[in-house]
């Protein structure tokens, strides 16, 4: 006779909504190149502001992990709009907890460094107290509580800074500004850790199956620094690679000049990734060395 656990068979499905977005995009297309079942679902396909759409796209869909790569971002929209960023970033995600519950399938969700309020000086762990600063944080860490609520096997999965080859991101915008200006600034008193969506991607596969980890988990590379020291780096791998540039300097600007931040951001939210090694033996190159190999790859090839 054959035994219950026996008679149950775990799709190997593996969805990704968001699939339209930076994070998401990446890891659709290099988990497929991986081998893996992967199918995509873009805002278009998953609007997370319309429960019942959601239940009836999902429910009707066979998968063993669900990656939830959609949210509000947008910082300064969520601190004006609150009811909006409560709504796709935690009733949302309970909502996808929920129907995953109910197929016997693991949820993985996209959370950020903005849970923490940049009160540490050294990288923050999985341990260390959550106090959100903005509505940002606030609506993100609610969406963790809830994905961990619905169900013990499910894992929210920290990162920051994202960058990468799907959408334009802080990388591409000091380039595009150094190649057109002779006088460009960044932040340069706030502290963290760029995450490059095609290492996210590699360091996340085991998670999916091999390694079905739950709780809290940061994936981000290795280091810290500030967005202008960031984008010196930024700046110097463009160089190197051959592109034409007005400045090769990156000016320091501070937080509290920035008149045009509405919501609070932590001076420091560099994240430690000593438990994403320990669980999967994989541990994130240096942020310098991805971002010159972003550079090199894709940004120099763009002109």
């Amino acid at each position: 006779m054959v035994g219950a656990a026996e008679e149950e068979v775990v799709s190997k499905r593996v969805i990704v909504t968001g699939a339209g977005g930076r994070l998401g995009a990446a890891l659709v297309r290099e988990w497929k190149a991986a081998g893996q079942d992967v199918v995509g679902l873009s805002r278009l396909e998953l609007d997370l502001a319309q429960p019942e759409q959601m239940r009836a796209v999902l429910g009707a869909m066979d998968f063993g992990v669900l990656v939830n790569c959609a949210a509000q971002t947008n910082v300064d929209r969520c601190e004006t709009h609150p009811e909006e960023a409560m709504q796709i970033n935690a009733h949302a995600v309970r909502t996808i907890a929920e129907i995953c519950k109910a197929k016997g399938a693991r949820c993985l969700h996209l959370s950020t460094d903005y849970v923490f309020d940049g009160a540490k000086n050294s990288p923050y762990t999985e341990e260390d107290p959550v106090v959100p600063i903005s509505h940002y944080g606030e609506s993100k860490r609610a969406g963790e509580l809830a994905l961990l609520d619905v169900s013990d096997r499910n894992l929210a999965v920290r990162v920051s800074w994202v960058f990468g080859p799907d959408r334009p991101s802080f990388v591409d915008q000091i380039v595009k500004r150094a190649q057109a200006e002779e006088k460009v600034e960044a932040v340069g008193d706030k502290i963290a850790v760029p995450t490059y969506t095609l290492d996210a991607a590699g360091l996340m596969l085991p998670l999916l199956f091999e390694v079905p980890a739950s709780g809290v988990l940061h994936v981000c590379n290795d280091g810290e620094c500030t967005w202008q020291a960031y984008g010196q780096c930024a700046l110097d791998c463009a160089a190197a690679a051959g592109m034409a540039l007005k400045t090769k300097t990156v000016g320091a600007l501070r937080m509290a000049d920035l008149k045009a931040f509405i919501a609070k951001r932590a001076p420091y939210t560099a994240m430690s990734t000593e438990k994403l090694a320990r669980l999967t033996g994989r541990r994130p190159r240096d942020w310098k060395e991805a971002v010159r190999e972003y550079i090199g790859r894709y940004v120099a090839h763009r002109g």
